[in-house]
């Protein structure tokens, strides 16, 4: 007899099962309409996004109280609020989605064979899109618009904390998109908070193409180790700050506290801050720091710039705080800089602050990860800020896509062959 446990997860996975074939029967609609249909589709669910204001507002409202009830932390709520500015960040985001080039179509290589045969090789849709996501509301609309652009179908399966904003968010989105002849089951929302219903998901091979998964380490952690769909994702944004001794005071002062303490909840913010030990002007940058609110936990040379400086443990080093706490470490050099990076790094974004071009250079070259800068904020790393108009994640692995993933990171391709009769021999 099957327990209810088995009950629940074949229910579920029977629910998960039917809103799959709904997006991938609408998917193949979306697929063969016209690029600028699907831009004006996108912009009609802009304005339904504004239409609708206040009603998504008033539900946020609730999502806010309901948070702070349960004790969210400082940066999830931080995440989860919206208001009138930031609404019109999301319709303009879903905008800019619309006026970016479709790469769909697009003819990647092109061939022709001895015996005749052209090849080319020409981006697709991927298909059904699962995106499973935490507290950000912003991410129902920007999941959507990027998915429908190149026209996928998108299943979004939001956090539990921000359940009426994600609803309120995804009944206006679905109602522009109608208003332009869009299956609204290309944008489907799950219908429970059944923490259950992500495993089923996770299992839905041959339903769901790929999963996309944006939210805490565990969330990402439990995505990554259970799923039997392809994933796109990144775990840790433990990101870092080279600050090279001919680096600029006045600019090393700047980035740095930008890029920790702009936002301290994005996965884009800085987490370790090494400072070249040749670097003149370290105590006045701890000190900046300190002095910005942040708390600093640093190695013993670091520790020697200024007395508030913390301790710093084994850990500290392998940490995504989201919060305004940072790791401060001295290095000898580049190479130890490298190093340092290289053995902490989670591949996301890491940066050097410095005059020396050679020595940028080789950082470039050197590091390893995702997105790799100079002379600037680690928190510029987001779609939006590369001209991608909105990001589904930030890929941190080695196939498919790396960094912001945005419409080209949600296509495949396939190979066209255009013969006149040839038979292999």
């Amino acid at each position: 007899m099957a327990t209810q446990a088995e009950n629940i997860d074949r229910k579920l996975g029977e629910v998960v099962a039917e809103l799959a074939r709904a997006g991938r029967s609408a998917q193949r609609a979306l697929a063969a309409m016209p690029s600028a249909d699907k831009a004006r589709a996108l912009r009609l669910a802009a304005a339904a996004l504004r239409d609708d204001a206040d009603a998504i507002l008033a539900a946020n409202a609730i999502d806010i109280e309901n948070g702070t009830s349960r004790g969210l932390g400082t940066a999830m709520i931080d995440r989860l609020r919206l208001d009138h500015d930031r609404l019109e960040g999301i319709a303009c985001g879903v905008e800019a989605v619309a006026d970016l080039p479709d790469p769909v179509g697009e003819i990647i290589s092109s061939d022709e064979r001895p015996n005749g045969l052209k090849l080319s090789r020409v981006r697709v849709p991927i298909g059904l899109i699962g995106i499973i996501y935490e507290s950000r509301p912003n991410v129902t609309a920007d999941a959507a618009a990027l998915c429908v652009r190149v026209g996928n179908a998108a299943l979004l399966r939001g956090g539990s904390e921000a359940v009426n904003s994600n609803r309120a968010i995804h009944a206006a989105l679905v109602r522009g998109l109608a208003e332009a002849g869009v299956d609204p089951e290309c944008v489907q929302l799950m219908p429970t908070q059944d923490r259950e219903a992500v495993g089923a998901m996770l299992a839905a091979t041959g339903q769901i193409d790929m999963i996309v998964p944006r939210g805490g380490k565990s969330l990402v952690a439990r995505v990554q180790a259970d799923a039997r769909v392809p994933v796109l994702a990144h775990l840790d944004g433990i990101c870092h700050t080279y600050v090279h001794s001919a680096a600029d005071q006045a600019m090393a002062e700047e980035l740095a506290v930008n890029a920790k303490m702009r936002r301290t909840g994005i996965c884009g913010a800085m987490e370790t801050l090494l400072i070249d030990s040749e670097y003149e002007y370290a105590d006045d940058l701890v000190r900046k720091l300190v002095d910005s609110g942040c708390e600093l936990r640093g190695d013993t040379r670091a520790r020697a710039l200024d007395p508030r400086v913390l301790p710093a443990e084994r850990d500290d080093w392998d940490t995504e705080y989201l919060d305004a706490v940072l790791s401060v470490g001295m290095v000898d050099g580049i190479d130890e800089a490298l190093a340092h990076i290289s053995q902490h790094s989670s591949a996301h974004t890491d940066a050097i602050i410095t005059d020396d071009v050679q020595v940028a250079e080789r950082f470039l070259n050197g590091v390893d990860s995702a997105i790799v800068m100079h002379n600037a904020s680690t928190q510029f790393a987001d779609g939006a800020e590369f001209g991608l108009g909105a990001e589904i994640g930030i890929a941190t692995g080695r196939l498919h896509a790396r960094g912001p993933v945005a419409l080209e990171g949600l296509t495949t391709y396939k190979w066209l062959v255009r013969g006149s009769g040839q038979a292999r021999p």
